[in-house]
């Protein structure tokens, strides 16, 4: 375990804007000079200040309680800096728990990333979203079976398979519709996402499978996809991407009450944050 924040790799900026971790992965950075990353973030204030005042006053009384959920993350060590892996998960869903936000739950490589997230989740006693990346289906069938009795929703995180950190560790694959309906379907019950929606692509896929919640998300730009913000891509694509779910979530950048707010104002009915919530873990692991 680290015995001081300058052994982990977030700048602990007073704003996480990108600005001082460009390129940086591994590590807390993203792709393309951190443009996505940078942009997640300006651009949820860009599209608030340009709304006339009287749209600015319905923001404000937006309600936000139980829209707010902590992203799936993993790689504690790699990305991080932790010195074992297993230490992050908990404090991370704690920190969580305590301030009301849902749980989401990652995957990765090796293998023991998911079951400490899932000793987590059953440590607090909750249940949880778990987000598995996009392996071949017969491994993601037997992870499915793995967590489902803990789990409110369970997806794929469909653009996982472009993340640089990802590459040459393990296979990972661009899912058909017909590799996602056969997934979907050994949910069951429970409700099935797709997160990583960004581009025309993807939204062509979305409403040939039409799961229950759709993400709209860019991994915090650290995949490489199409160039901009995911404030932008909701802006532009909400009133379509809800007619193929029933929730439409967005991540990337959220930062305030008021970040949480706009994106509600723009389409989404929850939001999920991430990185602000790894930095909190992180001094709570140094005390």
């Amino acid at each position: 375990m680290a015995t001081n924040l300058n052994k982990f790799r977030c700048k602990f900026c007073k704003i996480c804007n990108g600005i001082a971790c460009k390129n940086e992965l591994p590590g807390m950075g993203g792709v393309f000079d951190n443009e996505n990353f940078i942009k997640n973030v300006s651009d949820w204030n860009v599209f608030y200040n340009d709304l006339p005042d009287s749209e600015k006053n319905i923001i404000s009384k937006i309600e936000i309680s139980d829209k707010v959920g902590i992203g799936p993350v993993t790689g504690a060590v790699q990305n991080i800096g932790f010195s074992n892996e297993k230490d992050f998960y908990l404090p991370y869903f704690k920190i969580g728990f305590e301030n009301n936000y849902f749980i989401c739950v990652g995957d990765g490589e090796p293998d023991e990333k998911l079951q400490f997230g899932l000793e987590a989740v059953k440590n607090l006693g909750i249940k949880a979203y778990f987000f598995l990346k996009p392996y071949p289906n017969e491994i993601l069938l037997k992870r499915i079976a793995l967590v489902k009795d803990f789990a409110v929703g369970i997806g794929i995180d469909i653009d996982a398979y472009n993340i640089i950190t990802m590459r040459n560790r393990v296979h990972l694959e661009k899912k058909t519709p017909s590799q996602i309906e056969e997934l979907r379907n050994s949910c069951k019950n429970i409700p099935f996402a797709l997160k990583g929606i960004f581009t025309e692509e993807d939204i062509e896929l979305c409403q040939k499978v039409q799961p229950e919640i759709l993400v709209v998300s860019n991994h915090g730009g650290r995949v490489e996809t199409d160039k901009g913000s995911t404030c932008s891509f909701l802006v532009k694509n909400s009133e379509r991407i809800k007619k193929c779910c029933q929730e439409l979530w967005v991540d990337g950048g959220i930062r305030s009450k008021l970040n949480t707010q706009t994106a509600l104002y723009f389409g989404a009915d929850k939001v999920l944050i991430a990185r602000p919530v790894i930095s909190q873990t992180c001094k709570v692991m140094v005390g």
